[in-house]
């Protein structure tokens, strides 16, 4: 196992990079230019734990429409700017921290010096996003097709492009559809440099097909340290992205936000609707920030174990339920209704609890 350590840079008062935690992004799937729409998307992301947005800038509406968004979130904005250097510009002057660009796609060298420029003066972030589908023609030429090698080589070629400016904050993404591709590709690129990486596995598909693929490309570049922020892309609601990239992230104790529930898989000897059950209580903690281990068994075997050791757990058998909280039996419940009540009870008194705690925690804080 490798560990790399990333120089650091800012994006708004977020540090990346550096040793710091591996930021949480997602991208608006709203048009830009409804200012109203995207706003409510981005605050429900940050209500699931996003850290930084970016938003699709494809013409100049779109731009002018970043300062009224600026405004009306706290998030840090990303910029993403494809062909028309004077968009970029423009995103610039509406405050966005930050804007992700392939510089391949940009124009002549010094319309891409004068985006480098207006960053600096912004005090900007840009990303040199490299993507399998998108790669110069003369890369794909060397290389006959977007390998690893040709994805490392376009985005070191484009980190010497603004480095030429004399511009560092700099944060590098190479992203293929391909798992194995985009793996051994940041490997190439970790070892090529140090400035701070976005992970990501682009086109991943739908909500399932995308989850798997993203959670083994991105769990495999986390475990060797490799990442310093990363979007997990699906065809699907964002928020989704948000919740799955903070369970990869959880599944390897890099970080934790909110519960964390485990259930049991369910089998012949389950007696009591286990899907119907978790459904509910996944549905109540949605959106949860509370720091809970919540356990929801159907059977004799694992059952009790398992929700004695969370801190609300329920162990199911033929049409009854022994509810533990912390180890220790609470309720004893029969009927699947009642059940159901019963735990939402518990899982009340729980949260509320927690937020007793943690209210006391910022009276002393402050």
């Amino acid at each position: 196992m490798r560990k790399t350590i990333s120089r650091s840079i800012g994006l708004g008062d977020l540090v990346i990079g550096g040793g710091a935690p591996v930021m949480v992004q997602s991208m608006t799937n709203t048009d830009t230019r409804d200012v109203s729409s995207t706003l409510v998307q981005i605050e429900r992301l940050e209500k699931y734990g996003c850290e930084a947005v970016r938003l699709a800038v494809p013409d100049e509406t779109a731009a002018k429409a970043l300062v009224a968004i600026r405004r009306g979130t706290r998030l840090p904005l990303i910029a993403d700017i494809h062909f028309d250097h004077r968009l970029a510009l423009a995103a610039l002057e509406a405050g966005v921290e930050g804007l992700r660009i392939n510089p391949g796609n940009m124009g002549k060298k010094m319309q891409i010096y004068q985006v480098v420029d207006a960053a600096k003066l912004h005090k900007a972030v840009i990303r040199v996003g490299v993507n399998g589908g998108s790669l110069e023609k003369e890369v794909l030429r060397r290389y006959g097709r977007p390998c690893p090698e040709a994805l490392a080589q376009s985005a070191m070629g484009q980190i010497r492009l603004l480095e030429s400016r004399g511009f560092e904050q700099i944060k590098v993404s190479i992203k293929s559809s391909s798992v194995r591709d985009t793996i051994a590709a940041y490997r190439l690129l970790a070892d090529a440099c140090d400035y701070p990486l976005h992970i990501g596995i682009t086109e991943a598909g739908g909500l399932l097909r995308g989850t798997v693929k993203s959670a083994v490309g991105l769990g495999i570049l986390l475990n060797e340290g490799i990442g310093d922020t990363l979007r997990v892309s699906l065809t699907a609601d964002p928020v989704h992205e948000v919740v799955a990239a903070w369970e990869i992230l959880r599944a390897l104790g890099l970080r934790a936000r909110g519960p964390e529930i485990i259930s049991c898989p369910t089998c012949g000897r389950t007696e009591i609707d286990i899907p119907t059950l978790l459904e509910a209580v996944e549905e109540r903690l949605a959106g949860s920030t509370a720091s809970v281990k919540v356990a929801v068994m159907g059977c004799v075997v694992n059952g009790p174990g398992e929700a004695r050791e969370a801190d609300l757990g329920l162990a199911g058998g033929r049409d009854k339920g022994i509810i533990f909280r912390k180890g220790e039996v609470v309720r004893s419940v029969r009927g699947q209704e009642a059940l159901l009540v019963a735990f939402m009870e518990e899982l009340q008194v729980l949260l509320e609890s927690c937020q007793e705690s943690a209210n006391g925690r910022a009276r002393v804080n402050s």
